[in-house]
C-alpha cells in the first residue's frame, strides 16, 4: 500500500543553497538534499488500484510551466517547534496548480487534507528545540533567498513509513506546458479565425 503525495522537485542548484543552512541549531535533523520537495497535496496510504486512478487523473492536468524562488525561513510548531522550512515566493501559478490537483483528489473522493495548504520546503525536523533557539536561528538567516528556478513538471511521489524526511521515490512525472506554447497559439489564432469564415 503506497503512501503518496503530489509535489514539486527542488532542482540541484536550489538544493545546494538550502544545504548551506545546515548547522547552528542543536536538535535539528537535517533533510538530505535529494529529498527536498514542495508538497502540493498529501494523499496518504492508498490501495494500488486507487494509486493507479490517481496517477491517471493527474495526467489530465494542463498548466503552464512557471518560475519559483525561495525567500525566508519559518518554523512550524509554535511553542513546540517541529519543522524548519524555506518559504516559496508568492506565485499564482503555484496556487492554481495546487488547486487543480486538490479538485482532482476531491473528484476521486479522497479524504480531504485537514491542513490548509501552506507552501514550504522542509529542511529539518526539530526535536527538543526551544522557541527561543528557533527564533535565534531564524533571525541570523533573515536574508536567505534562492533565485527563481524553472518549474516544468510536478510529480507523484511515494514514501516509506518512517520518522519523516525520506527516502522518497518518484512514481510518475507530469510535464507542464512550455510558455512558448502561448506565443505559438497566439500566432496561429488569426489564421484559425480566417479559416473559420
Amino acid at each position: 500500500m503506497p503512501r503518496l503525495f503530489a509535489a514539486l522537485e527542488i532542482p540541484h542548484s536550489a538544493a545546494m543553497s538550502l544545504s548551506f543552512l545546515r548547522g547552528g541549531l542543536p536538535g535539528a535533523r537535517w533533510i538530505d538534499t535529494e529529498n527536498y520537495h514542495l508538497t502540493l497535496r498529501f494523499i496518504g496510504d492508498v490501495e494500488h488500484h486507487v494509486a493507479d486512478e490517481i496517477a491517471d487523473a493527474l495526467g489530465r492536468v494542463r498548466r503552464f510551466e512557471f518560475r519559483l524562488g525561495l525567500s525566508g525561513l519559518g518554523v512550524f510548531g509554535g511553542k513546540k517547534p517541529h519543522s524548519l522550512f524555506a518559504v516559496p515566493t508568492a506565485s499564482p501559478d503555484l496556487a492554481e496548480l495546487q488547486a487543480e490537483i486538490e479538485r482532482i483528489c476531491q473528484r476521486l473522493r479522497l479524504p480531504p487534507d485537514p491542513r490548509k495548504f501552506t507552501p514550504h520546503v522542509t529542511i529539518a525536523r526539530l526535536r527538543n528545540v526551544s522557541p527561543d533557539a528557533a527564533a535565534r536561528y531564524l533571525s541570523g538567516r533573515g536574508d536567505f533567498q534562492v533565485p527563481p528556478f524553472a518549474v516544468n513538471r510536478f510529480v507523484l511521489m511515494s514514501s516509506k513509513e518512517s520518522v519523516g524526511g525520506g527516502p522518497y521515490l518518484v512514481e510518475e512525472s507530469y510535464e507542464l506546458t512550455p510558455r512558448t506554447a502561448i506565443a505559438a497559439t497566439a500566432e496561429y489564432a488569426p489564421l484559425a479565425a480566417r479559416g473559420a469564415r
